[in-house]
């Protein structure tokens, strides 16, 4: 067997067994319940503040942003839920409620940042305030994110309905251009990866550090999204056990896959600068990561 895949495959078991020995299920388990508590406050929020920013065309696009890569039969009942929330009529954007609502977002964000931190086998070392404000600065910046795509959501159809009047022989890339919803989710989704794994858990790494655990996250969400989708219409009947509560549990059971997904790309990439496949510098690992690294040389 060839070295480098031996060595990977010491990663991997070391990334499985670190997470099962570090109570990385029951961190699954607070990642999906605050993602699922975090969706609601969030979304209200974002559309106060798209609304004050002039982007009406928030909640649409988020929506789609969200559930577009999930299971049709999971998102779609969440969904309609959305929009019926969305729809109620609030105050103004310096209301208590909305402040309340971006505050319980960043519970959301929070979830990650601890999942990580173990993830990465670090400690946290910044006050908790500094880590609120960073959750808080991450749910502000996906709203300005979303805000953006809505406007060209807009603004794109149009320009492409000009384009092809004035380069009608450039119809088949434009056309291509004009259904880039599902390519700009999966953009989002990888970007979103990556700036979580650089700016959430302590401690600094490079991107080179966090793009085989974001890769793998990304290709075991998609087998995920499919094997799940499948079981729900071969094997799972949640009605006959949860009755009315049985949307809510497959979706809580979908984000519980995703969020052991999510954190066993923490792991990895942990395990690989362990292993030394992706070093780091001594400066940025923890002392027993540094101590390990030396002990393996």
């Amino acid at each position: 067997m060839p070295a480098i895949v031996r060595m990977i495959y010491k990663a991997c078991y070391d990334a499985v067994m670190h997470f099962t020995d570090d109570d990385g299920w029951a961190m699954a388990s607070h990642v999906a319940l605050s993602a699922l508590l975090a969706v609601f406050p969030f979304l209200i929020f974002g559309t106060a503040l798209a609304s004050f920013l002039g982007a009406d065309q928030f909640s649409e696009t988020a929506i789609h942003i969200i559930f577009d890569t999930w299971p049709e039969a999971i998102a779609k009942p969440l969904a309609e839920q959305v929009v019926q929330v969305l729809t109620i009529q609030r105050g103004g954007l310096l209301t208590i409620s909305v402040l309340a609502a971006a505050y319980f977002a960043s519970n959301g964000v929070e979830a990650l940042r601890v999942s990580l931190n173990r993830a990465y086998r670090v400690t946290e070392t910044r006050p908790w305030y500094i880590t609120r404000l960073i959750s808080l600065g991450f749910v502000l910046a996906a709203v300005v994110i979303f805000a953006a795509l809505s406007v060209l959501l807009v603004a794109v159809p149009v320009a492409l309905a000009y384009a092809e009047t004035w380069f009608p022989w450039m119809k088949n890339l434009l056309s291509t251009v004009a259904n880039w919803r599902v390519i700009g989710t999966l953009v989002v989704l990888a970007v979103a990866l990556i700036v979580s794994h650089l700016g959430l858990p302590a401690g600094r790494r490079r991107m080179l550090d966090i793009l085989p655990g974001v890769l793998l996250t990304l290709v075991l969400w998609a087998i995920g999204a499919l094997v799940f989708t499948s079981y729900l219409a071969t094997f799972a009947n949640y009605a006959a056990t949860y009755a009315g509560l049985a949307s809510v549990m497959v979706v809580l059971v979908f984000l519980y896959m995703v969020a052991v997904i999510f954190i066993i790309g923490g792991e990895f990439n942990a395990a690989l600068a362990k292993f030394n496949v992706m070093p780091v510098s001594i400066s940025e690992a923890t002392p027993s990561e540094a101590n390990e690294s030396a002990n393996i040389r």
